[in-house]
C-alpha cells in the first residue's frame, strides 16, 4: 500500500522508520521530509500546511493512507479535506483537533465531562487586567498557557508573582503570535508528569505506551521550556493500575464525550498527565505523537505499526492488539547552541556513523541537511540519539556513549535525561 507521512522532524523520521519496516507498505512518501528521512521514504516538497497540494498529491499518486506527524495540519483541517477526497487519514477532524488547538476548549471540555484537571480560567487580550487580578488572588506557583499552538513553548510555570505577571504581558504583547491572544491560567498541580498514548478509531481505544520527557532546556529541569530535550519509555511511574485509571477516568470519557458532541475522535491521542496524590489529572491533550516521545516508542514496538494505523483509519481497532519488546528506550536530544532562542545553522556534524554503530542505538534526525557527505545542523533541535537496553540504566549508558562519539562543537545536550526515574540527583 502507498503511505504518505506528513512532516519532516525527528518524530516523522521515527514514523517513517517504523512504517518502512512493514511488508504491507509498498511505497512510502514523506512531505516535506528531510535528507535523513530520504533513506526510508520518497520526499515530496510540499509544506505541512499546504492542504491543497497535499490533497492533490494524494489523488494523483493514489495514496492509500495518510499519517500526519505534527498538529498544525490537523488543526487546519487536513483530515476533513482528506475525508472529502476519499483518502484515508489517521488523524482527527479540525473539530476534534481543538483538544490541542485550543487549551481553553480542552479545559471547558474536561469540565463538561468530569475529566480530572487543574482548576482554571481563561482570559482574552482585552482582559489583561482581569488576568493579572486573578493571578494576584490565586497566588503562586501558577501556570500561564497560550491558548493556541506555540510549538511547545507557550507554557510558563511561574514560581514568583513577577514571573507570572511578566508571562501575561509577554503573551499579550505577541510573544506567541495569535496563539497568545487568549490565555489559560490554571492551578499548579504537584506530582510527577507522565505521557500516555492511545490509538483511537472514533470508538475503540487501544493503549499505546507511556513515556516521560524533559521539556526544560537546562539540567535539573530548569530554564525555559523547549519542544523536548529527551525522553524515555516506558514511564516507570505508570503502573498497570495507573494506566487503567487513566483509561477509565480520562481517555475513554474523552472519546465518548467527543463522539457525543459530534466530533468523533480518530487518531493518536496523547494525554499529558500529572500524577497527584488524588490520582492522575489531565494537564493537556495533544492530537499526535509527542516529539521526542515518538522516538522512544517506535524502537520498542514489536507489532507491525502500519496495520495498527490502518485499523485506526478504518474503524477496526477492536480487532487489534499492541505488543511491545521487553526493553527500555531513551533518547537524548542534541540541540544547536542558543536553542530555544536564536541559534546558528549550517554547522558540521561528524561522527554519526560511529555513534550509530553503538549496540542498540538509532539516531533520528530532527533538523539536519546534507551537502554531499557532510551532515549539517539546520534547526534548533537537531538529533535524537536513541538507545535501547534491558534496563533504563543500560539504555541511558548506550545513549550517552553514542552522544559522546558525535563531534559537533556548536551543539549541546542535557546529561541528566531520566534522572528522576533513575534515582540520581540532577
Amino acid at each position: 500500500m502507498k503511505v504518505l507521512v506528513i512532516g519532516g522532524g525527528g518524530r516523522e523520521h521515527a514514523l517513517c522508520w517504523a512504517l518502512a519496516a512493514s511488508p504491507e507498505v509498498t511505497t512510502l512518501y514523506c512531505a516535506p521530509g528531510s535528507p535523513a528521512i530520504a533513506e526510508q521514504a520518497m520526499l515530496v516538497p510540499i509544506a505541512v500546511d499546504d492542504l491543497d497540494e497535499l490533497v492533490d498529491f494524494c489523488r494523483r499518486e493514489a495514496i492509500d493512507l495518510v499519517m500526519p506527524g505534527p498538529e498544525l495540519p490537523l488543526v487546519l483541517g487536513l483530515a476533513d479535506r482528506m475525508d472529502r477526497a476519499g483518502i484515508k487519514c489517521f488523524g482527527p477532524s479540525a473539530a476534534a483537533a481543538r483538544l490541542e488547538g485550543s487549551k481553553a476548549f480542552m479545559k471547558a471540555f474536561a469540565t463538561r465531562h468530569n475529566i480530572p484537571t487543574a482548576g482554571h480560567r481563561d482570559f482574552s487580550k482585552s482582559e489583561a487586567a482581569d488576568a493579572k487580578a486573578y493571578i494576584r488572588d490565586k497566588g503562586v506557583p501558577i501556570v500561564i498557557k497560550a491558548d493556541g499552538l506555540a510549538a511547545g513553548k507557550g507554557v510558563t510555570v511561574a514560581r514568583t508573582m513577577d514571573e507570572a505577571l511578566a508571562a501575561v504581558d509577554a503573551a499579550f504583547e505577541g510573544a506567541f503570535g495569535a496563539a497568545g491572544e487568549r490565555l489559560v491560567i490554571e492551578d499548579c498541580l504537584e506530582g510527577e508528569e507522565a505521557s500516555f498514548f492511545a490509538l483511537v478509531d472514533g470508538e475503540t481505544v487501544l493503549a499505546f505506551g507511556t513515556a516521560q520527557d524533559h521539556k526544560a532546556v537546562g539540567e535539573g529541569d530548569t530554564g525555559p521550556n523547549t519542544g523536548g530535550m529527551g525522553a524515555y519509555s516506558p514511564a516507570p511511574c505508570m503502573t498497570d493500575a495507573l494506566i487503567e485509571q487513566t483509561l477509565a477516568e480520562i481517555i475513554r470519557p474523552t472519546v465518548r464525550g467527543m463522539a457525543d458532541e459530534g466530533a468523533a475522535y480518530r487518531g493518536v491521542l496523547y494525554a499529558g498527565l500529572m500524577l497527584t496524590n488524588d490520582g492522575p489529572k489531565l494537564i493537556e491533550f495533544n492530537v499526535r505523537f509527542g516529539d521526542p516521545e515518538c522516538q522512544v516508542l517506535m524502537p520498542s514496538l514489536m507489532s507491525d505499526f502500519f496495520p495498527l494505523v490502518l485499523a485506526g483509519a478504518n474503524g477496526t481497532l477492536d480487532q487489534k492488539e499492541v505488543r511491545w519488546r521487553p526493553v527500555h528506550t531513551m533518547t537524548v536530544v542534541m540541540a544547536a547552541n542558543g536553542y530555544p532562542g536564536s541559534y546558528e545553522k549550517g554547522t558540521d556534524i561528524r561522527g554519526l556513523d560511529v555513534a550509530e554503530a553503538v549496540d542498540g542505538v538509532t539516531i533520528f534526525h530532527a533538523g539536519t541537511t546534507r551537502d554531499g557527505d557532510r551532515v549539517m545542523a539546520a534547526g534548533g533541535r537537531v538529533l535524537n540519539v536513541t538507545a535501547e537496553g534491558e534496563t533504563l540504566t543500560e539504555a541511558r549508558d548506550r545513549a550517552y556513549q553514542a552522544v559522546d562519539l558525535i563531534d559537533w562543537p556548536q551543539g549541546f545536550y542535557r546529561r541528566d535525561i531520566g534522572w528522576r526515574a533513575l534515582g540520581v540527583s540532577a
